[in-house]
């Protein structure tokens, strides 16, 4: 799950992606519908690491690509991936950098 969105994994060998299957309604302003990649990257040994894609409603259709990488838990359930992304204002770079933490967690089979 990421923001209260919830999301679907697809997986073909290593390759792992996440996309938006429901998203919430304050991410449809941004852009994202269902089907919108979120992640895409790899699994190596139980650590994804890949790109991610944050939204905004001021810059929809071009969200900003970011690596990350993370654990899977051992229990397989939790992927925890973590990145560092520039802060955008109004689709404008500000010279500032946070870090993002993804949680997505199991929730059923789809």
């Amino acid at each position: 799950m990421h923001n209260g969105s919830l999301m679907r994994l697809t997986a073909a060998g290593n390759q792992r992606a996440f996309y938006y299957e429901h998203p919430k309604q304050v991410m449809r302003g941004a852009g994202v519908i269902h089907g919108t990649l979120l992640f895409n990257g790899s699994n190596v040994n139980g650590r994804y690491s890949g790109t991610a894609r944050v939204f905004s409603k001021y810059c929809p259709g071009t969200p900003l690509e970011y690596h990350v990488e993370g654990p899977v838990d051992r229990d397989q359930t939790r992927v925890t991936l973590r990145g560092n992304r520039e802060v955008m204002e109004r689709c404008q770079p500000t010279g500032r950098s946070i870090t993002d933490t993804l949680v997505f967690t199991y929730s059923h089979q789809c």
